[in-house]
């Protein structure tokens, strides 16, 4: 028996000390001709997304006429499919980049697959040689010195062993960590997806409102200011019209700029780009429907391995509604939008624990102990803080449609995919600016 265990370990050895060196096989996310073709095919359509933009802004300053309206409107429809494009070649790399990941980690599984079967053929044969005594040895004639020489084959295979059982910890460490990143493409990708369907709406929406804005006035500019006149000449009207808030009752317009110049007093952020982020806010809730805090929150961050967060946004959530005596299973939350989590309240869509973190500041304003994210004043005051932080209050367009990113996209606010948010929240933000202008030149 000892004679044939040193070949045996040997080859044992050679086995498993071959296996932990076999690499992972290597496929090419993207081709680099490939990627390049992309990447110079993206550039160029932001370069377009940025044209188009600064036409818009510049567009949104001039006097209303047929003329620049119906440009604002082609801007809006040419941005739109830009935008769309643009998401396109991007979700395309990262369906390669999600292909390479899940390849990656099926040779990662096969690699621990066969450094365990390897290792479970060593420790048989580890366990046949330990209850290999010495009496045995001599009773079966066999010579000693073969026998220490097979101790020293013994003590190199539990050498290889060792070895062998840190190649398996660091290929399930690899594996975990490439199951990590493999989550975040997916959701990256769904929420481009979720992004295009939003996109797609507001294209069609413009080119909706295009055709009824030609087929009311056929063209002509002295129709086209006969309804402007119109609209604008009553501000009774504005003053009642509907402001829409996100997990709360609708409010008047009237109602909403009080609010908002009540922030303005306290944070210096300007009422209509305050507004402007309301409203984006809104039409995102309206998008995505109300959500359960359990479900859409709580749930959600476990089921994507973020069970720390699960705790840490339920246990504000529920202190919130517990302060304010509210049933926290009756209160409307953001739905998880099918990337990342839901779980944001009221009109300003603050986190629970980002709620608590600006909860004494809010009540220092409002006077509301504890603040409530379902109230609009404390939440526009909350909003405010938010966007004050994020430099909102710096001054000019540029730091506003900053803050606003930063709002939705924290610091991820640069990634092209999130422009929309500040484009539609500017485009807001100037709507209100001319209503509320409309409202302090008219008597009340």
């Amino acid at each position: 028996m000892a004679h044939a265990l040193p070949k045996i370990f040997a080859a044992l050895f050679l086995l498993i000390f071959a296996a932990s060196l076999i690499p992972i096989s290597a496929r090419a996310e993207l081709a680099p001709a490939e990627r390049a073709a992309l990447e110079a095919e993206l550039a160029e359509i932001e370069k377009e997304i940025e044209a188009e933009r600064a036409s818009l802004s510049e567009k949104q300053r001039e006097k209303a006429t047929l003329e620049r309206d119906v440009a604002i409107l082609d801007s809006k429809i040419n941005k739109a499919k830009l935008g769309i494009r643009a998401r396109d070649i991007v979700v395309s790399e990262l369906l390669k980049e999600i292909d390479g990941k899940v390849f990656t980690i099926s040779d990662l599984s096969a690699k621990i697959e066969r450094e365990k079967e390897s290792l479970e053929h060593l420790m048989r044969k580890t366990y046949e040689l330990d209850s290999y005594s010495l009496a045995e040895v001599v009773l079966s004639n066999l010579n000693i010195s073969d026998f220490f020489t097979d101790l020293d084959t013994f003590l190199s295979i539990k050498k290889a062993l060792n070895f062998s059982f840190t190649a398996i910890a660091l290929a399930r460490e690899r594996t975990s960590t490439e199951k990590e990143l493999l989550e975040r493409k997916k959701n990256e990708e769904n929420e481009l997806k979720n992004i295009q369907l939003m996109e797609k709406k507001r294209l069609d929406d413009a080119d909706m409102e295009k055709k009824q804005l030609l087929r009311i006035t056929k063209g002509q500019e002295a129709s086209y200011q006969k309804v402007i006149n119109e609209k604008e000449k009553d501000a009774a009207a504005i003053r009642s019209a509907l402001f829409n808030l996100r997990g709360s009752k609708a409010i008047s317009f009237e109602e909403a700029l009080a609010h908002a110049e009540f922030a303005r007093s306290h944070t210096g952020i300007r009422p209509a780009f305050l507004l402007g982020i309301i409203r984006e806010e809104s039409n995102l809730g309206a998008f995505q429907g109300n959500g359960n805090w359990r479900i859409d929150m709580y749930e959600c961050y476990k089921s994507i391995g973020y069970p720390s967060s699960a705790e840490k946004q339920k246990t504000a959530y529920l202190a919130i509604t517990g302060e304010l005596g509210f049933n926290p299973d009756d209160m409307p939350v953001s739905k998880a939008p099918g990337y990342g989590c839901g779980g944001a309240m009221g009109p300003a869509q603050f986190m629970p624990t980002t709620w608590m973190g600006y909860k004494n500041a809010i009540s220092g304003i409002t006077g509301s102990n504890p603040p409530n994210p379902w109230n609009p004043r404390d939440a526009f005051v909350a909003s405010t803080l938010l966007l004050k932080d994020n430099g909102g209050a710096d001054g000019g367009s540029s730091a506003e449609r900053r803050a606003a990113l930063r709002y939705l996209a924290g610091g991820n606010w640069q990634k092209p995919a999130y422009a929309f948010y500040g484009d539609e929240v500017m485009g807001f933000a100037e709507e209100y600016q001319r209503l509320i202008d409309i409202l302090e030149s008219s008597p009340q």
